[in-house]
């Protein structure tokens, strides 16, 4: 009896002693990309940080069984246009842990932040808008964001602070737009060329200049097609970077490069290959969407893009356009967004599961790439298709975004992993369940089958329902120069 008492107090001892995490997320398929690890573990969270990955049993405060499920890092959409509250948290039901504007970028980044701290529910971030700089160089007054609180601008309805070349004066003023961005935190410098037919290559090279001094990257939509091909677009970003040294991310691969998609990749990896920092993304849909007043729809849209009047859809009602609707509604010079429909099925799926692109939503509320982009690649091009793994997956929407962003930020290393001391931004799903279900006609249904959904250690999806209170959503900014 004296021998089973001292034994029982050595246990109680033991466990006293044991490390008490806030969260224990135990028994699941932990899928790291940085190391390759896909085991069975036990991980720890204290805090907002991974604290442990164990096969050993790890005690807590709660302690959840996920046996049978993926615990990976949590998704980083690098191509959020909608920043807004409904936004996020159908992101976050998307498995998607951080969402940032880095195409369109923002005219004014402290205002952006200020208006989001303390109150979402997800990651938030963006780049500083070349867009938006244009329309202050020429003296113009920027419209209110539709895209949330001092949001992304709506591509500009075409006029001179789109298609016309800056004077010096007008660039000079430009880049000091830019500079101000970048020395409040911006992560880069977005350009949306195609919707700014007027930039000249020297205005492009000054905005490299400007990115390559802070460190950090640019974030392009890529010219429209020049002579039926993308091509020079592609190989301008890449002269561009080369000459300056500046970090290039191409925007939308997919949806940029059309058919010649696959060419524009072989540019892009063979830049790589001679050591250029150049990287690309993909959505997983084969309609696109833009504003039909904006510049993309200039004189020759259909023969630089290969379509008709009747590959436009408005989205609300599904009606696709006429020449007469058309006119009707770009005349009006209002930004109404409609669909484009352009690629097939099988060329996304392709782009998709190429090892070059990354998975970003450029995400709209119109669209269903706003609520179902992640859990549409697990559900298709991995499980229904097997054109990947599911590892391979979870690198293009984890752990490539997180290292994209890392010139700009070294909180970024502490993303896209699950390790010890890594940010505790985590998924938790079923692959044999997780599904998309926002379509066409109804853009706004949530993702299912994301069982947890972790940011900075707080569930905000827990036991595959969404937290409303829960908010624990933080900035990433740039490291001060």
């Amino acid at each position: 009896m004296k021998r089973i008492g001292w034994t029982a107090l050595f246990f109680l001892a033991a466990c006293s002693s044991a490390p008490q995490y806030d969260l224990v997320l135990s028994g699941g398929r932990v899928i790291d990309p940085a190391t390759g690890l896909d085991a069975v573990r036990n991980v720890g969270i204290l805090g907002g940080s991974i604290a442990a990955v164990s096969t050993e049993p790890l005690a807590g405060r709660r302690v959840v069984d996920v046996g049978g499920l993926v615990v990976a890092p949590g998704f980083i959409d690098l191509h959020q246009h909608q920043q807004d509250l409904a936004a996020y948290r159908l992101k976050a039901q998307d498995g998607v842990t951080s969402a940032l504007e880095m195409e369109s970028g923002v005219p004014d980044l402290p205002a952006f932040l200020e208006a989001r701290r303390g109150g979402t529910p997800i990651n938030y971030g963006a780049t500083v808008s070349q867009e938006a700089a244009r329309v202050r160089a020429w003296g113009l007054a920027l419209d209110t964001s539709q895209m949330g609180p001092a949001a992304a601008i709506d591509d500009p309805a075409s006029g001179p602070a789109t298609d016309d070349p800056p004077t010096a004066a007008q660039l000079e003023r430009l880049i000091g737009v830019l500079r101000t961005g970048l020395d409040a935190g911006a992560l880069g410098v977005g350009m949306g060329l195609e919707y700014t037919p007027g930039a000249t290559f020297e205005e492009v090279l000054q905005m490299f200049r400007l990115a390559a001094e802070y460190g950090r990257g640019v974030y392009v939509h890529l010219r429209g097609e020049s002579g039926g091909s993308s091509l020079p677009a592609v190989e301008e970003m890449i002269a561009a970077s080369d000459s300056t040294g500046a970090p290039v991310h191409v925007v939308h691969i997919n949806s940029s490069c059309l058919a010649e998609a696959f060419d524009c990749l072989e540019l892009i990896a063979k830049a790589r290959a001679a050591g250029q920092d150049v990287t690309t993304e993909a959505y997983p849909y084969g309609a696109g969407m833009t504003s039909i007043a904006s510049a993309l729809f200039n004189p020759g849209w259909r023969e630089r893009r290969g379509i008709d009047y009747s590959d436009l859809e408005l989205p609300a009602t599904g009606e696709r356009l006429t020449k007469a609707r058309f006119d009707e509604l770009h005349d009006a010079a209002k930004p109404e967004y409609v669909l484009i429909h352009m690629n097939p099925d099988s060329l996304v799926d392709a782009i998709v599961a190429s090892d070059l692109t990354m998975i970003a939503s450029d995400g709209l509320p119109s669209h269903p790439r706003g609520a179902g982009s992640y859990a549409r690649v697990l559900r298709r091009q991995v499980r229904e298709l097997g054109l990947m793994s599911l590892p391979d997956a979870i690198r293009q929407m984890s752990l490539l975004p997180a290292m994209r962003l890392e010139s700009a930020t070294a909180a970024a290393g502490r993303k896209g992993r699950v390790q010890e001391g890594a940010d505790a931004d985590l998924v938790v799903f079923d692959p044999a369940t997780v599904t998309d279900r926002s379509t066409y006609a109804a853009p706004q249904l949530p993702s299912e089958g994301f069982r947890f959904v972790i940011v900075a250690g707080t569930p905000v999806v827990d036991e595959g329902r969404l937290v409303e209170t829960a908010l624990p959503g933080r900035a990433i900014v740039a490291d001060p120069r």
